[in-house]
């Protein structure tokens, strides 16, 4: 992180380590860093650390805030240079900000359990088999979790309960039952039942 020197009267040095966001300096006990001497204000100054750069700013201070001997209100520092708040003098040592992103380990869902026979068991209901696959998150479900909506004169839509995608049967669609009359008619003539005719 950024680091400035502080200058001592007898020829000793402090190292500062300053922290992300703000840093207060001043002769105030709340400040982050204190200094108790006599030409520093109760809040003198502040520096801001973000993934902008090291901002410097005087917060109407009654001696002045100093960059290489230039009175400044606000400006980014560079390694290298000096700060005076009042008499007080400071090396800027480092203007590194480490912004560091905390890691997010996702749970990976288990391995959906295949049957001997090939089918695929619905994780959310364990005693059902998948019937369907969603086309966009690729989750197996169950009849339970597919979300169907009737349309007025339509096919039924039926959508995926995680992310609300279509689905797709999973393996050979069922036949649909054959009427006794359809079938009745295939195996014998009718003759008060006429196939449609195009006109």
């Amino acid at each position: 992180m950024a680091q400035l020197i502080r200058k001592g009267a007898n020829g000793d040095s402090e190292v500062l380590e300053l922290n992300l966001g703000l840093n207060r300096f001043g002769r105030h006990p709340d400040s982050h860093f204190p200094i108790n001497h006599k030409t520093i204000s109760a809040f003198h100054a502040e520096i801001v650390l973000s993934a902008e750069g090291v901002l410097l700013r005087d917060c109407g201070s009654t001696n002045g805030t100093f960059v290489n001997e230039q009175p400044v209100q606000e400006m980014l520092l560079l390694p290298g240079q000096t700060i005076r708040l009042g008499d007080v003098e400071f090396f800027v040592e480092s203007t590194d900000v480490k912004i560091s992103i905390p890691t997010y380990e996702r749970q990976r869902p288990a391995p959906p359990i295949v049957l001997a026979d090939g089918s695929i068991l619905c994780r959310r209901h364990p005693e059902a088999r998948g019937t369907h696959r969603c086309t966009f998150c690729k989750e197996i479900l169950c009849d339970t979790c597919v979300t169907k909506l009737r349309r007025k004169g339509g096919k039924t839509l039926k959508l995926c309960s995680q992310c609300h995608h279509g689905v797709e049967l999973i393996g050979p669609e069922k036949k649909k039952k054959r009427s006794l009359l359809s079938l009745l008619n295939t195996t014998l003539h009718l003759p008060f039942i006429h196939p449609k005719r195009d006109e």
